[in-house]
């Protein structure tokens, strides 16, 4: 049985994509990104259970385990398809602490959304910036974009200013632009375009990428 196992595994990982069997990797200072495991599940649920993370989001908080778990197995199938490309946000010493990526490509127009959360205890940390900087780098360099765009929630003052101090510029407001369970949101919409990047202080922080990308990915 223990000889099968591992044939139906090795048979298996072969069988992936290259991007998969060489994974991206992004590495800051301090922090990295890297693909979520099935065994990062029990961290995503502490982390997103608490209702003051998940506030302002069209999902959450997570009630049980087998949410994240059905997020993860969820993963390599709209990184094929170029829906979503997440990481887990690693801190060396704590593990994971949060999420950042990139969805709503437009390869025409060379853009991607960036989303990202953290846990509660690493707000105001300065993670927020380091995993910009990481996703802002692997997103110009070496996706090929042109245009990031961010959200936030009318009523997440915290998160509009972080987006702003980082380069972003506010470009208007999108009313009902979300459901949140039975309520509506209004959202405001940001942009940092490879120019602004260029001269931005996200640009400055030192970012190494490993791995190969997904194809349904790379515009360049």
């Amino acid at each position: 049985m223990d000889s099968i196992g591992a044939v139906t595994s090795d048979s298996s990982a072969s069988a992936r994509p290259p991007q998969e069997r060489d994974a991206l990797m992004v590495r800051g200072p301090r922090l990295s990104l890297r693909y979520a495991t099935p065994a990062d599940a029990p961290r995503l649920f502490e982390l997103a259970a608490d209702p003051a993370v998940t506030r302002f989001f069209s999902w959450g908080p997570y009630t049980s385990v087998e949410q994240p778990e059905a997020y993860i197995a969820g993963l390599p199938a709209r990184r094929e398809a170029g829906e979503l490309l997440d990481f887990l946000i690693v801190d060396p010493v704590d593990g994971p602490i949060g999420v950042t990526g990139l969805s709503e490509l437009a390869r025409r127009d060379r853009r991607a959304t960036v989303g990202s959360w953290l846990g509660h205890r690493w707000w105001g940390s300065g993670a927020n910036f380091e995993s910009k900087a990481m996703i802002a780098a692997l997103a110009f360099e070496r996706l090929g974009c042109e245009r990031l765009t961010a959200w936030a929630n009318t009523r997440n003052g915290r998160s509009q200013r972080a987006l702003e101090r980082i380069g972003f510029r506010r470009e208007g407001v999108l009313k009902a632009w979300h459901r949140h369970g039975d309520d509506v949101h209004d959202v405001v919409i940001f942009a940092l375009l490879r120019g602004a990047w260029e001269r931005s202080a996200l640009h400055d922080v030192p970012v190494t990428i490993e791995g190969s990308a997904p194809e349904a990915f790379s515009l360049s």
